[in-house]
């Protein structure tokens, strides 16, 4: 999954495309590197964002959507918001996915309009708001609480009619360095909620601020940590940098068909 944010704060400069022309390179290289989904979004999750409303963010959103659609219409679409209004009317012009930080706990009727739009559902863990998610990131036994909430929210999806269920355990999303890391080890246990498992670290601070670099220097550690999370049972990648994370695909799936 290629990373394509259509904002003006995003924390990593080169996933932001506001301009029609360089979205489309941007698009078109991710496609031909390997990425089987291309995922848009038009508000920065990142700790301490700023909040932008439903209408703002399908300002941002629809037009690209349709374009991009219009382009490559093979490609599938996710867009990345936690509002049920831009998640119906960005599949009404091109989206196939949605993609909710939130899990549905920040809109009441995300659940019920994924599962009338019938299209997979990314359910991602995070407490509180991205606002004040920093606020909410105290845990017990954090790979068993997210767990936890998978097992509820999966119910819930179902019960709205959500069928296509991916989970994504929300790596640095009230979550410390630590709980990321202890996520990441005990990876393995999601696989007993029987659903692919994406995860999306790419280039964030769980690996540059490890390595005392930056996120423009961080492609290396993102690399080691997709292959750590594929041979721990990862389905997808949200990456910035699409070639080198089918790579690590590649090379992981060659160590597991012997």
């Amino acid at each position: 999954m290629g990373i394509i944010n259509i904002t003006p704060d995003s924390f990593f400069t080169g996933s932001r495309q506001q301009q029609v022309d360089g979205m489309l390179r941007q698009a078109e290289k991710m496609l031909l590197e390997g990425a089987a989904i291309l995922d848009i979004g038009g508000q920065s999750t990142r700790p301490g964002s700023d909040l932008i409303t439903a209408e703002e963010e399908l300002q941002r959103v629809v037009e690209p959507v349709k374009t991009l659609h219009e382009h490559f219409p093979e490609a599938f679409i996710s867009v990345d918001t936690f509002y049920s209004k831009v998640a119906k009317e960005t599949v009404e012009n091109g989206a196939c996915i949605i993609n909710d930080v939130s899990g549905g706990t920040l809109d009441e009727d995300m659940l019920s309009t994924v599962g009338k739009l019938k299209v997979p559902y990314i359910c991602m863990h995070m407490r509180g708001t991205p606002q004040n998610m920093h606020e909410f990131a105290h845990y017990e036994n954090v790979t068993r609480e997210v767990l936890d909430f998978f097992i509820e929210r999966i119910d819930l999806c179902k019960k709205n009619g959500i069928h296509d269920i991916i989970v994504d355990p929300g790596l640095g999303f009230a979550k410390t360095f630590a709980h990321n890391f202890e996520i990441l080890k005990n990876l393995s246990v999601l696989k007993m909620l029987e659903k692919p498992l994406l995860i999306g670290l790419s280039r964030k601070g769980m690996i540059y601020r490890t390595l005392g670099t930056t996120a423009e220097e961080a492609l290396n550690g993102t690399t080691v940590l997709n292959t750590v999370s594929l041979m721990n049972g990862a389905s997808i990648l949200r990456v910035h940098d699409v070639r080198e994370a089918v790579e690590a695909v590649k090379l992981v799936g060659a160590i597991n068909s012997q």
